[in-house]
C-alpha cells in the first residue's frame, strides 16, 4: 500500500550513497561550481570589504572588511544551498530523471531527499570554507582558530536553506521559476539580515521582522566566532536554525512524494 505523502520521513545510511554519486559527477565539473560559489563572494569581500571599507570605516567597533566577512561566510553558503537546491536538483529530478533511476535501487524519496540536503548543505560549507580561508589571509578574521567553530553553524545554516529549496523545486515548471525565491526571498534576506550593516540601523518593526530570517540568526552566531568574542542567546540562534531545517526537510520530502507519486 502506498505511504501517505505526509508520513514522516526516514533517515538511513544508505542515503550517503546520493551524497557520493553527487560528488562523483561534481567532482568532473568542479572548476565552474568553485568558480560560481567561490568567485563572486570574493569580490564582494574585496570590492566592499577593502574598495568600500576605507569610507566607511568601522562598525561597531570592527573594521568594516571585519564586519563584512562574517556575513559573506554566511550568505555564500545560503546562496550556495539554494543553487543546488533548486537548479541542480530541479535537473536531476526533472529533465535527467535521476530520480527515477534511483528509485530502481533499494534507495526512496526519503533516503534520496536526505541525501540530497546533506549534499546541499555540503556545497554551502565549502563555500564558505573557502570564504573563510580568504578573509584569513586578508587578515579580517581576528578570532584565529575560534573562527572555525563557524562552520559546524554554517553546515546548520545549509540544511536549513536546503529545504526551502527544494520545496521551491517541487513548485517548479521550468527554471524561470526559481527567479521568484531569489528576488522575494533570497535578496532580502541578503541585504536585511546584517550581512553589509547592522540590522540595528533598520527601523524599529524591520528590525523585529528580520528575527524570523534564518540567515540573521546564523550571522549573531558566526560573526562573534570570527571576531573572536562570546556568542550572545547561542542556544536560541541554533534552535531557530534547527527547527527550520527539521520542518523544511519535512516539507520537502512530502511535496517531492507528492510530485513523484502523481
Amino acid at each position: 500500500m502506498k505511504r501517505s505523502i505526509w508520513q514522516l520521513p526516514r533517515a538511513r545510511m544508505v542515503a550517503l550513497a546520493v551524497v557520493a554519486r553527487n560528488f562523483l559527477v561534481w567532482r568532473k565539473l568542479m572548476g565552474p561550481a568553485i568558480v560560481l560559489n567561490f568567485g563572486e563572494p570574493v569580490i564582494y569581500l574585496l570590492g566592499l570589504g577593502i574598495g568600500l571599507g576605507t569610507l566607511v570605516g568601522d562598525i561597531g567597533g570592527l573594521p568594516y572588511l571585519v564586519f563584512l566577512a562574517s556575513g559573506i561566510v554566511a550568505s555564500s553558503a545560503m546562496i550556495a544551498v539554494s543553487f543546488e537546491g533548486m537548479y541542480s536538483v530541479y535537473t536531476r529530478m526533472v529533465p535527467q530523471k535521476t530520480f527515477d533511476a534511483i528509485l530502481a535501487t533499494p534507495l526512496d524519496i526519503d533516503d534520496i531527499i536526505l541525501g540530497e540536503t546533506i549534499w546541499a548543505a555540503s556545497k554551502g560549507l565549502l563555500s564558505a570554507a573557502a570564504i573563510l580561508i580568504v578573509a584569513a589571509v586578508l587578515g579580517a578574521v581576528p578570532g584565529g582558530w575560534m573562527a572555525l567553530w563557524a562552520l559546524p553553524v554554517v553546515f546548520l545554516l545549509g540544511l536549513a536553506f536546503a529545504g526551502p529549496a527544494i520545496i521551491m523545486t517541487t513548485l517548479a515548471g521550468n527554471y524561470d521559476f526559481f527567479n521568484y525565491y531569489f528576488v522575494l526571498v533570497i535578496t532580502p534576506m541578503f541585504m536585511l539580515s546584517g550581512v553589509f550593516f547592522p540590522i540595528e540601523t533598520l527601523p524599529d518593526w524591520m528590525q523585529t521582522a528580520v528575527q524570523v530570517l534564518p540567515l540573521t540568526h546564523a550571522i549573531e552566531v558566526i560573526r562573534p566566532l570570527i571576531i573572536g568574542e562570546p556568542v550572545e542567546r547561542l542556544l536560541t540562534h541554533l534552535a531557530v536554525l534547527a527547527g527550520f531545517a527539521v520542518v523544511t526537510y519535512y516539507l520537502a520530502v512530502a511535496l517531492v512524494r507528492r510530485r513523484m507519486w502523481d
